[in-house]
């Protein structure tokens, strides 16, 4: 008999964050998401510069750094212009991603800057990984099986061929 886990979290009670330093300010870096944003870290020429010698680097590995690492110097850099003390990263709440190497980068970026600071606040934790999903699933957001990365895309599809699973298709959503 199999049991279906209920994802609902009707009754949920969001826990309280509080940015740290009682800081009134956050920059928080986002892959995708229908916030109001500002489009500061997507440079596909650099992207390919930097990843060069990586392309068959594992999922969590060197090239994962890389492109963190290029993500996060963006928003360490917008942070610092624009008077955010704080910047965070959603990367975090995907049980895909490493929080370990996500943070390293996050911290490597902000120690460029006296004023900035990194908050490697752990978004998975207090079933912030299940209301993520039902969220997205609720509002209809666009969610895909592999971080974004063509690399990444290439790799899943080659291990989904591998268990007779059907390619992912660029655009449709993983999350029906």
């Amino acid at each position: 008999m199999k049991i279906k886990k209920d994802l609902s979290l009707d009754g949920y009670e969001r826990p309280k964050l509080e940015v740290p330093n009682k800081e009134s300010k956050l920059l928080l870096h986002s892959c995708c998401a229908p916030f109001e944003f500002i489009d500061a870290d997507y440079d596909k020429e650099n992207w390919f510069e930097r990843i060069k010698g990586l392309e068959n680097e594992p999922e969590r590995g060197a090239r994962c750094t890389k492109c963190f690492d290029m993500r996060f110097e963006r928003s360490a850099l917008f942070a610092h212009e624009h008077d955010f003390p704080t910047f965070a990263t959603t990367l975090g709440i995907s049980r895909w991603k490493d929080m370990k190497q996500i943070n390293d980068s996050g911290h490597r970026a902000a120690s460029r800057y006296q004023k900035v600071n990194y908050w490697d606040f752990n978004w998975r934790k207090q079933g912030g990984s299940s209301r993520m999903i039902e969220i997205s699933k609720r509002e209809n957001f666009y969610q895909q099986e592999y971080c974004g990365c063509v690399y990444s895309l290439r790799d899943t599809n080659k291990w989904r061929m591998s268990q007779n699973k059907p390619r992912i298709i660029r655009g449709i959503k993983f999350y029906n």
